[in-house]
């Protein structure tokens, strides 16, 4: 990105549209992340709980 310059912030210019879309990508890709933690965090925790309900 930094052969282009201050280009990448001029909206006429596709390598803006490009980095943007970079951008919002490695945020969804987090979220996805995190999702999938706190999904396999709560199947744990229900695992937990069938497990101490059969002892």
């Amino acid at each position: 990105m930094q052969i282009h310059g201050g280009y990448r912030f001029i909206r006429e210019y596709p390598v803006e549209k490009y980095f943007r879309d970079a951008k919002i990508m490695q945020i969804y890709e987090g979220i996805n992340q995190i999702q999938r933690v706190i999904t396999v965090i709560a199947v744990i925790w229900a695992l937990v709980q069938l497990s101490t309900f059969f002892v």
